[in-house]
């Protein structure tokens, strides 16, 4: 309204200075000043009423031209900061078993899947050779120990000499110790689990030469299992025994399992500047399985009182990031360009460190139309 009121008088002005030609009498210039003088005093006046009279129109009227926004009036609540690490199942008991000693297959008591307990018989071995040397050996043994007692009675009544009674003594007990070492390695052709859990593989047939060393069967626990985790060293003060973590599966997307950390690593491998992380995992229904991909998610950063706003929202320029904040000048809605420095951004919530204080209203939906000092209105 100024702008075209102003516009009028330049050209009042011209066409005055136009229509009274090119005096040179200083009385008639001064005379021409002060009119001019006087009638801009006048649009002033005008200007002013006319400004006061809009002030007093209806909000519709007011807001005519503004940008139509959404707010969010900003309060203090509690933010907290995850980050996401790759981890791998691992089978807390397995065993790859071999026999002890060497000999031919005759048995295989399991197959692939079966459930196991420990001690339970799984293979055994041929003991055709053994079980006759001990059987030879039983013989031998029981006239060496009748030999012995009649020495023994002998040597009581100072009968004989010692050097019998000592060689009667020798050949029983080493008899003895043959018999043991011979039920030893009867023992040990029947191979048997060393712990509860289910075979997930049998690599040899009956009729084969099971040897020292080489697999015959791998046995493994399921429940619990263990997660082991490589991160990253910048989490080594923020991480420690006894946090939680949640943990997901690519393979099955919908599960979500709680676990407390249970040992971190004390080294720092130069490799990759990682350290170990580790928990337990129940796995009571057994569809976890190990070498299982695992995702983790792990909280570094947590605070009460904060304010946050929708990332989203955060612009920046060269001097810095901003968001808009209105304010209201002289009874109109006006956005205002704020700097603001950020903290920690999770999912879709950025902290403000400084910039923003408890109860600034932000400008929501219509942030992309507005500039700093546009007036608006809210929806």
């Amino acid at each position: 309204m100024k702008k075209i009121l102003f516009t009028v008088l330049i050209s009042a002005l011209l066409f005055s200075c136009s229509s009274t030609g090119d005096s040179d009498n200083p009385d008639e210039i001064r005379n021409q000043i002060n009119q001019y003088k006087s009638e801009i005093k006048k649009l002033d006046k005008k200007i002013a009423e006319l400004e006061t009279r809009l002030s007093t129109l209806s909000p519709e009227d007011k807001n005519k031209g503004a940008i139509r926004i959404n707010v969010l009036q900003l309060k203090p609540r509690k933010f907290e900061h995850f980050f996401m690490a790759t981890g791998t199942v691992k089978a807390e008991n397995e065993a790859y078993i071999s026999p002890q000693t060497n000999g031919q297959i005759t048995r295989i008591y399991v197959e692939d899947g079966d459930k196991v307990k420990k001690g339970q018989l799984l293979a055994r071995l041929d003991t055709e050779i053994i079980e006759k040397s001990i059987n030879e050996v039983k013989v031998s043994l029981q006239l060496a120990e009748t030999l012995y007692k009649k020495q023994t009675e002998l040597w009581n009544k100072q009968i004989g000499s010692e050097l019998q009674y000592l060689q009667a003594r020798n050949k029983y007990e080493a008899l003895q110790s043959k018999l043991k070492t011979l039920q030893s390695q009867y023992n040990l052709s029947f191979i048997k689990s060393p712990l509860n859990g289910v075979v997930d593989e049998v690599y040899q047939k009956v009729g084969e030469m099971a040897t020292p060393g080489r697999q015959l069967i791998h046995v493994v626990s399921l429940n619990p299992l263990l997660v082991k985790a490589k991160i990253s060293e910048k989490y080594l003060p923020v991480i420690k025994t006894g946090d939680e973590v949640s943990v997901t599966f690519p393979t099955f997307p919908g599960m979500n399992i709680k676990a407390a950390i249970t040992r971190t690593g004390n080294v720092i491998n130069p490799a990759n500047r990682t350290f170990t992380v580790e928990f337990k995992l129940d796995n009571p229904d057994l569809k976890i399985k190990p070498n299982m991909l695992a995702t983790l998610i792990i909280k570094d950063y947590e605070t009460e009182q904060t304010i946050v706003v929708p990332s989203y929202l955060i612009r920046e320029d060269l001097k810095g990031k901003y968001v808009y904040v209105v304010k209201d000048e002289s009874g109109s809605m006006r956005a205002v360009k704020r700097y603001v420095t950020t903290g920690l951004s999770y999912k879709d919530q950025t902290e403000i460190v400084s910039g923003l204080k408890p109860g600034d209203t932000l400008v929501t939906d219509g942030y992309n139309n507005v500039s700093d000092g546009v007036k608006v209105s809210t929806k």
